[in-house]
This record gives C-alpha cells, sequence and structure tokens, in this order.
C-alpha cells in the first residue's frame, strides 16, 4: 500500500531532500508531494551581490520546476494549516492532502512591520532591505544616483538567516564607495544588538579589526525600537539613536505564518519549530521532521547547514520509514564565505561546540580555502558556489565537503594577525 510524505516549502532545504528522497525512495512504495505558493526560487546569496552590480537581478532567478524531479508532484499552492494529529495538510485553495511523514522546510522571511516605523513613508527611499528580491533591485537603483552621507547597517535581531551577510554588505559598500572615487562622502556604520561584529569570539576579533582598518564604525549593544521618520534615525530600547541618510535594515526574521496557523510555533512568537538539534525530528510530532531556517536550532540560519542537515535528515527518514533508531546526528556544522571587499573574501567553518578557527579548508596544509583570512581563492569560491548551487546543491548530488565539522587543518590557540585592507 503506498505511503505519502509530503514537503511543505521548496526553497533550498525542500527541494534538497525532495531530490535526495526521491533518489533514495524510488522502489519503495511512497509518493513525495513538494508544496510552495509559486514557482519562482531564488538563489538568496545572491541578493548581497545585486546593490552593487556585482550580479544582475535575472542571475538569481530561476522556476522551482527546473529542480523537481520527475516522479514528485509539485502543488502550487499555499498552505493553511497543518493538521498534525490527523496528519492533514489544508490548502488555500480548499484541497486538504493526507500524509504518513512530513518534512516542514518553508524557511523564514523578513518582518519589517514587526518595527514602528521601519516600513513607513521611507521605505524603499531611503530605507532597504537587501533580504529580498525586490528590496536588492530597488537598492541598486538607489545606490547608483546616491551621493553620499551616512550609511547605517542595523540587525533587529540577531536571530536571522545569513549571520554574516550583513558583515558582506559593509565591507562590499566600503569597496564599492572607494572604487567610484567617493568614500570620502560616506560614513558607514554598522549598528547590531551584538556586542561586537559577530558571534564567535576568535570570528568576531578577526571582523572588528577588519572594521577599524576600513574605517567602519561598529555600534554594539543596541537593540533596535524603532525608527523615526521625522529625524532620520533608528532609535533603540534604552533611547540611543542613531542617525542616517541611508539605512540598510535587516529586520525581523519571522518563520512562514502557516507555522503561527498550526500552533507548531516556539514561545518567543517568531514562529520557528521546536525541534530535535541532533536528529532533525520535531518535539512534537514522531513522523513530523523540520529542516533548514524554519527550526529552532542553535545553529546559522544559513544555506550550508540546510545541506548538512539534508544529509542527516535523508538517513533518518530512512531509517524512520523502516522502523530503525534515529542515529544519524546534526552537529550544527556551519561554513561561510564572508565577502570583504576589493576581490577577497574570508571563510568561517564551525559548529555547536567549536567556534571559527583560523587554518586551512577543507584539506589540511593544500586548503585550498583559508579559514579567518581574506584571500582570491575565497572570493573565487565564493562566486563558483553560484554554479554548484544550481547544478548541484539542489539537485541532491554529493559534495566533496564533510556533513560533520572536521578539525583538519585548523589552527587552535593561534592569535589572529591584522590585516591589511588591500593586501
Amino acid at each position: 500500500m503506498n505511503k505519502n510524505l509530503i514537503i511543505i516549502g521548496a526553497g533550498t532545504a525542500g527541494t534538497m531532500m525532495a531530490n535526495k528522497l526521491h533518489h533514495e525512495l524510488r522502489n519503495e512504495p511512497w509518493h513525495i508531494t513538494l508544496i510552495d505558493r509559486d514557482n519562482t526560487h531564488y538563489y538568496q546569496p545572491g541578493f548581497l551581490f545585486i546593490p552593487f552590480g556585482i550580479y544582475k537581478p535575472e542571475d538569481v532567478v530561476r522556476p522551482r520546476t527546473d529542480f523537481i524531479p520527475e516522479g514528485v508532484r509539485f502543488v502550487m499552492d499555499e498552505v493553511q494549516t497543518i493538521d498534525g494529529e490527523q496528519n492533514l495538510v489544508r490548502l488555500q485553495s480548499g484541497d486538504v492532502l493526507t500524509y504518513d511523514m512530513l518534512i516542514i522546510a518553508t524557511g523564514v522571511e523578513i518582518a519589517p512591520l514587526e518595527t514602528p516605523g521601519l516600513k513607513g513613508e521611507l521605505w524603499y527611499k531611503d530605507i532597504f532591505d537587501f533580504y529580498t528580491y525586490d528590496g536588492a533591485v530597488r537598492l541598486a537603483e538607489k545606490l547608483q544616483n546616491w551621493e553620499g552621507g551616512t550609511l547605517v547597517i542595523n540587525l533587529a535581531e540577531t536571530q536571522i538567516k545569513c549571520p554574516v551577510a550583513p558583515l558582506e554588505f559593509a565591507f562590499l559598500s566600503d569597496a564599492y564607495f572607494t572604487e567610484k572615487g567617493m568614500r570620502d562622502k560616506v560614513k558607514i556604520k554598522y549598528v547590531t544588538p551584538l556586542s561586537g561584529a559577530f558571534t564567535k569570539p576568535k570570528a568576531t576579533e578577526m571582523l572588528n579589526k577588519l572594521m577599524d582598518e576600513k574605517h567602519i564604525e561598529v555600534v554594539p549593544d543596541f537593540y533596535l525600537s524603532n525608527v523615526d521618520t521625522q529625524k532620520k534615525a533608528i532609535v533603540s530600547y534604552d533611547g540611543k539613536e542613531v542617525p542616517f541618510d541611508l539605512l540598510i535594515t535587516i529586520p525581523v526574521n519571522k518563520g512562514d505564518g502557516v507555522i503561527e496557523r498550526s500552533g507548531l510555533g516556539d514561545e518567543d512568537g517568531l514562529n520557528f519549530v521546536p525541534t530535535d538539534k541532533f536528529n532533525l525530528q520535531s518535539k512534537k510530532f514522531k513522523n513530523v521532521f523540520v529542516i533548514g531556517d524554519t527550526t529552532n536550532l542553535p545553529a546559522s540560519k544559513a544555506g550550508s547547514v540546510a545541506h548538512f542537515e539534508a544529509e542527516v535528515l535523508t538517513e533518518n527518514v530512512l531509517s524512520f520509514i523502516h522502523g530503525r533508531e534515529l542515529t544519524a546526528t546534526f552537529d550544527g556544522h556551519a561554513n561561510c564565505f564572508i565577502e570583504t571587499g576589493f576581490g577577497k573574501a574570508t571563510l568561517i567553518d564551525f559548529n555547536y561546540t567549536t567556534e571559527p578557527l583560523p587554518g586551512k579548508f577543507p584539506l589540511p596544509v593544500v586548503g585550498p580555502m583559508d579559514l579567518l583570512k581574506p584571500t582570491l581563492t575565497n572570493h573565487m569560491g565564493k562566486l563558483a558556489f553560484r554554479w554548484v548551487y544550481w547544478h548541484m546543491l539542489l539537485t541532491g548530488k554529493h559534495l566533496p565537503v564533510p556533513t560533520h565539522m572536521s578539525m583538519a587543518g585548523k589552527i587552535q590557540d593561534k592569535k589572529i594577525e591584522p590585516v591589511t585592507e588591500h593586501a
């Protein structure tokens, strides 16, 4: 008798799982259904490059159906609710789908309306995001003719997808305005609720030095309360104000509304799904698994995390189907390129228990990538990843990167050397 596996969300995580499980279950009596509201897939890491003219808008858009394997049913509809007690998915069209197993891969989205004044009269005039396709495209138009002033990059909260992207935006802004011959007309401020540029000590040490060398002012411990559109300033809960001429906002990130409507979210109201941090099983329903940005795991909300989770989840889904113990474990592994401007990037590699360390990646001695060091090779690796994403990652092919973090090539207890801006 055939059984039904439903995957909600055809973004990076959901598409990978559809491809991997279609391959693994091709000879078993399982029907796979993938659901999403539209047929547009975005290469979200590319949004960062659009404002600076490095990518064109069309470089980051493809139809979802280009990456969905034949044999997987794709339903283009909005999910209204998930009924975990009855194993039902209710769609906006009125259709009701039943499942034996469910994978939630609904991701996160920006929620600028959570901050008073943010999405008001200055939205897409002097306030922009680059975490959406529309925001990145509109910001590109703004930067082309902007004559300078105070550029403020602000994180509304710390739980955001691609946590290094705001840093990259700061570094690329420095390079962009330098190359335009107007860096002296732009004051860049990086305003964050963190106590430094990043969450991990060694990475923060290196990134703070880069900020200093590039004359980017870091304003730490700033918890955004509201935007004063009359004064053109962001305001913290303790009354501090940071004025801006151009505000680049990373708004509150929230899980999809279906999580809240279905009562599956966590207690903080951000609609992240309580998930076992090791086996990726829902903490509420045994036949529901969660992957990617929509989890509440203490891991980065990044594409690399979804990739490593997909390897683990594939094993555990197969174990669950065959009545075996869920032995595959996710260790919080993440690795992220960080563009530092002027044709260079650095790389960080870490997990739940180990912070980013200097060294070589993925192979000791030869690398070819350097950890916590800006290099041309890292920058080329970042640009090359777009091809890897479209042709290998989404389609579920094996990538030559270990699922679990390796200490090979990493150097512990080494002081981070100063970085020369153009070196």
